[in-house]
């Protein structure tokens, strides 16, 4: 069944919800809402399809954050459609206009790997990037609480020692999550407390290691230098590591999230992005415009403030969660 055909039964009341569906519905609603109530609006006042609806349909994608180019793609394949079907009232394109939001996100995944790259019998290594303030400790500490949770062994490196509140923050979450957090005094070498992470995850064969790193992107040249520095210290230890660069970015922040997602990407290797506080934004459509701008995976999402609510990434649960309610039959 694709991810459309479940749209549709949404909206005709078959059971269709998972537990990970009816998380991502909770945890959009107010993209949802506003969204949804935007176009519902659009569709009421326009009863024929001209340029002025257009242009009105594409300041209300602007606004949901999809992107200003893919806002002008969707906009524009709308046209050619609506010659070629000879479409003249709004209710016949409003499927149409999900539909195209649906191809835009999976045309863009095609060559990615969505989902977390776990060594299997082998110690995982992750790094996390981002600026302060958006969740970057509070999604290590989740993560590394489910893990903990499925049985799995975890270390924590608190590098972020320029700070001393994300030490103390990060051993706050180690108790919550009953792991080790590896650390150093404030002001101490980042590199050194991940090579003393990685030491003692080895020793302790633990499944996996989670490093909190700075976020001082207004001297990219020293973050830059910082994080190959500690690239090198956990290769020569285990060569094929870091198996993640995950750089942590806040949905409520829109557009800015995008801009510093821009400058991570030319900083480091990123290899994902973890999108915290989805639930807390009414532009959702962020999710759209960093997978066809930056062409990364989004691969974790914040969907609530519990410590379980940190979810996979699922295009079908959020594509469903955002449309569902809107499409017609």
């Amino acid at each position: 069944m694709g991810i459309f055909d479940k749209i549709k039964q949404a909206f005709t009341g078959e059971k269709v919800e998972t537990q990970t569906e009816e998380k991502y519905e909770k945890g959009l609603e107010k993209t949802r809402k506003t969204f949804g109530e935007r176009l519902n609006e659009l569709f009421a006042n326009f009863r024929t399809v001209d340029e002025e609806f257009f242009e009105n349909l594409e300041e209300t994608l602007i606004e949901a954050d999809v992107g200003f180019d893919n806002a002008i793609a969707i906009t524009d394949s709308l046209r050619q459609e609506v010659k070629l079907k000879n479409a003249k009232k709004t209710s016949e394109i409003q499927n149409v206009i999900v539909e195209k939001l649906v191809a835009i996100y999976e045309e863009e995944g095609l060559d990615e790997q969505a989902g977390l790259n776990i060594q299997e019998n082998e110690l995982t290594v992750m790094l996390f990037v981002g600026v302060n303030g958006v969740g970057k400790t509070t999604s290590i500490g989740k993560l590394a609480a489910r893990y903990q949770r499925q049985g799995k062994k975890v270390v924590l490196a608190a590098a972020d020692t320029f700070r001393a509140g994300a030490i103390d923050q990060l051993v706050v979450w180690g108790q919550r999550a009953n792991v080790p957090v590896v650390k150093s005094q404030p002001g101490g070498d980042p590199a050194a407390v991940v090579f003393d992470a990685v030491v003692q995850a080895k020793k302790e064969k633990a499944d996996f290691l989670l490093v909190d790193t700075a976020g001082r992107l207004q001297n990219k040249v020293n973050l830059m230098k910082e994080l190959e520095k500690i690239k090198r210290v956990i290769q020569k230890e285990i060569p094929n590591a870091p198996h993640e660069v995950l750089l942590v970015i806040d949905a409520t922040t829109g557009q800015n999230a995008l801009v510093q997602a821009q400058q991570f990407k030319e900083t480091t290797d990123v290899s994902g992005i973890i999108l915290t506080k989805l639930d807390g934004t009414a532009k959702g459509g962020i999710v759209l415009a960093i997978r066809s701008k930056l062409h990364l995976p989004v691969k974790l999402v914040g969907l609530g403030e519990g410590i379980d609510d940190l979810a996979e990434f699922d295009a079908n649960a959020f594509v469903y969660g955002l449309f569902k309610g809107l499409v017609k039959e």
